[in-house]
């Protein structure tokens, strides 16, 4: 049973690098061990710093996808804990887009993640975004946590 307890904007922006209007999740609706649920409304701002050509492609919700992971570990991190570890986006695998754009869809989007596998340096995580109760994409993530442990031959 995912916690219900929200999180605002403002705490989102506070335990995530992305800032100013690349903050892009508005709040999250529930979240527990594995799974996070997030709800955003900036796919319809004509400010939005993923717009490009005067729209806001479908691919753009795999970064919402992208903050909402980061938002789940962030919410799963030790309380004593300053702030979650950076995650590196790695890899985007099965990833279907089921319409061509986010900022025509008029609903605030529903933004799923949920963790399939982790250890210590890497999670995968399986994502959606819907809108309305139609599915707009779907597909895997994988994240590292720390991206020096993959080439121990580079310094860091």
């Amino acid at each position: 049973m995912l916690n219900s307890r929200t999180r605002d904007h403002a705490w989102i922006a506070a335990h995530i690098p992305h800032q100013g209007s690349m903050c892009l999740l508005h709040s999250v609706l529930g979240w527990d061990d594995v799974t996070l649920q997030c709800n955003a409304t900036s796919h319809r701002a004509a400010d939005n710093p993923l717009r490009a050509h005067g729209q806001l492609g479908a691919v753009c919700g795999i970064e919402y996808a992208a903050q909402a992971m980061a938002v789940h570990g962030a919410l799963l991190a030790p309380a004593d804990t300053h702030c979650a570890r950076v995650g590196y986006l790695v890899s985007i695998r099965g990833t279907r887009l089921h319409t061509a754009r986010l900022d025509d869809i008029a609903d605030d989007l529903l933004v799923e993640v949920s963790c399939i596998t982790a250890n210590e340096n890497n999670i995968l995580y399986e994502f959606s975004v819907s809108a309305g109760g139609q599915l707009l994409l779907d597909g895997r993530a994988a994240v590292v946590l720390d991206a020096t442990l993959l080439s121990p031959g580079i310094p860091s």
